[in-house]
């Protein structure tokens, strides 16, 4: 059992909260020492092909580099000597590669060799995040389908305002998500982008060739090979970080409402989860739905850092690099927690339509007072009727009546009464934007 951490994300006791195994994994220190010897095997064979290096010298770089079990205690005090445990793995891999060594890491700086192994355990992350936006926008979109015609009370400012169809309100909630997907398509390639530039961003170790290695390399990872080395340009990471904070904040707006519509006095809602007071036993908390609001104010916080870390000194420096090290995983991490609490609640939410309908009647119809002053506009100025109607609405609430039977009482005006009765005559186009929502979501 883990019992020493001062991370969240590595606690056994609120890991399982706000963590995700999957991501944390590719965080590790295996994952991160595994991405780095990744990089190194293949900037030996890069350098094989463009000629820089034997290929004998490249294929057992590569051999040393599969086999290498790394001495942890030494990469720990080389990252407290260097900044980084690069230097410490080098030297490492050098002693493996015996005959070799010469060639290992050639023309390259530590801060390929991070950047890159960084990028390469993002990319299977960024593809398990456009899986799992894709099918929490499919099960929003059947949801909002299948409540198109549920009516329930829309609220602005805490409070009933007019009726709106649960339908809507999902639609709502996906859009978002789809437009996040959407943009993660778009920024992907100017994230996954190979690093390669030498001590200064000019490759000078490699002569003549550095460009060629520069794409051999980018080919042989799988990844983008930028127009130069972008060891101070970090806006590619920041838009990342920008775009985490986007998902988490939608994902935060979608728990807000599932933990409004759980309070005892709305009930309308459930997020699925089965959390208790320890001494409240008739309560179920919406654990799911408030970590999704915790997560999300988290990596807006962070957010900030990341763009601090935009701010590089000169072409390296070592400041605003490490403070990356601190914050992107952890925002990474968090998102991929929000999305996998966002699948189960989406998956396990409830909802009760005659609760709704009960919580529009026991507010005595008051959100159907814009429905009132259009219907009373037709026989009088619409100024006269909007003020009427807040009369009536002033009265009911005092007196704890129907806000159409306190109209009735006030005004002997011609109107069809019993249509403003119904909620569900006064939705406008929430119909045809949730079409609409869901054409746009629709793959």
């Amino acid at each position: 059992m883990r019992c020493v951490t001062d991370s969240p994300h590595a606690s056994a006791l609120l890991g399982p909260l706000v963590s995700d195994g999957e991501a944390s994994a590719l965080f590790s220190d295996r994952a991160a020492v595994r991405a780095l010897l990744d990089f190194e095997a293949a900037l030996a064979g890069a350098e094989g092909r463009a000629g820089v290096i034997p290929a004998v010298a490249a294929e057992g770089i590569a051999a040393a580099a599969a086999k290498l079990r790394p001495d942890w205690d030494r990469l720990g005090e080389g990252s407290a000597a260097s900044g980084h445990p690069v230097a410490a793995l080098v030297a490492q891999l050098r002693d493996a590669a015996g005959p070799h060594a010469g060639f290992v890491h050639l023309g390259a700086t530590a801060q390929d060799a991070v950047d890159t192994a960084l990028v390469l355990r993002l990319a299977p992350l960024l593809r398990r995040f456009d899986r799992q936006l894709g099918d929490l926008v499919r099960r929003l979109a059947t949801a909002a389908a299948d409540h198109r015609r549920t009516v329930m009370a829309g609220r602005t400012r805490h409070q009933q305002a007019v009726p709106i169809t649960l339908g809507l309100k999902l639609a709502g909630w996906l859009l978002p998500l789809a437009r996040h997907r959407q943009r993660l398509a778009e920024m992907a390639p100017r994230v996954l982008v190979v690093q390669l530039g030498g001590a200064a961003g000019t490759l000078s170790g490699l002569g003549s060739k550095g460009v060629r290695v520069l794409e051999e390399l980018g080919r042989g990872l799988g990844l983008g090979v930028p127009p130069m080395p972008w060891h101070v340009q970090r806006d590619g990471f920041a838009e990342l970080a920008g775009w985490l904070s986007m998902v988490s904040g939608a994902l935060g707006k979608i728990g807000t409402d599932l933990a409004l519509l759980s309070q005892s006095e709305v009930a309308e809602a459930s997020d699925g989860s089965v959390g208790s007071s320890s001494v409240m036993p008739q309560k179920s908390n919406p654990v799911r739905a408030e970590t999704l609001v915790t997560l999300a104010r988290a990596n807006a916080g962070l957010l900030a850092t990341m763009h601090h870390a935009l701010v590089h000194d000169h072409e390296r420096g070592g400041s605003a690099w490490s403070l990356e090290w601190l914050t992107l995983p952890q925002m990474a991490s968090q998102t991929a927690a929000g999305l996998r609490l966002a699948g189960e609640a989406v998956s396990e939410m409830r909802f009760d339509a005659g609760r709704m309908r009960d919580n529009i009647d026991g507010c005595g119809r008051g959100l159907l007072a814009e429905a009132a002053a259009a219907a009373l506009s037709e026989a009088m100025p619409r100024r006269e009727a909007v003020a009427l109607v807040r009369r009536a609405s002033l009265e009911a609430r005092a007196a704890r009546v129907d806000l159409i039977d306190a109209l009735r009482a006030l005004t002997g005006v011609s109107v069809d009464w019993d249509s403003l009765e119904d909620a569900a005559t006064w939705l406008g186009s929430s119909d045809e934007f949730v079409d609409r929502a869901l054409a746009f979501a629709r793959p």
